[in-house]
């Protein structure tokens, strides 16, 4: 099994997901019971022998994607690792998301 790290930049993510999700639900717990399944998903990535998901090198050579929830979660392989990039919701634009500074 690969160690599976989270970038500050999909902590962040995450964290505007579970603002969102409780604000539109009224419910702390929902917004922690979809973040956890997000999570569960990424875990499950970390798990999986071989490559997964989709490549994307129109965003950057080493990224792949996967879906979950209406949400995009980008990641890369390491040698020792995954790293979960980004989770976006999937009705972004998402070039335009990657090319924002």
């Amino acid at each position: 099994m690969r160690r599976l790290i989270y970038l500050s930049s999909a902590h962040d993510d995450l964290s505007d997901i579970l603002r969102y999700i409780t604000r539109e639900s009224a419910s702390l717990a929902a917004g922690k019971e979809f973040v956890d399944k997000l999570k569960q998903r990424c875990d499950r990535l970390a798990t999986l022998p071989g490559t997964h998901g989709t490549a994307r090198p129109e965003l950057r050579d080493d990224l792949r994607s996967t879906s979950c929830q209406g949400y995009v979660i980008f990641f890369r392989y390491r040698p020792e690792c995954l790293e979960i990039v980004n989770i976006v919701h999937g009705s972004r634009d998402i070039i335009t998301y990657f090319d924002e500074p």
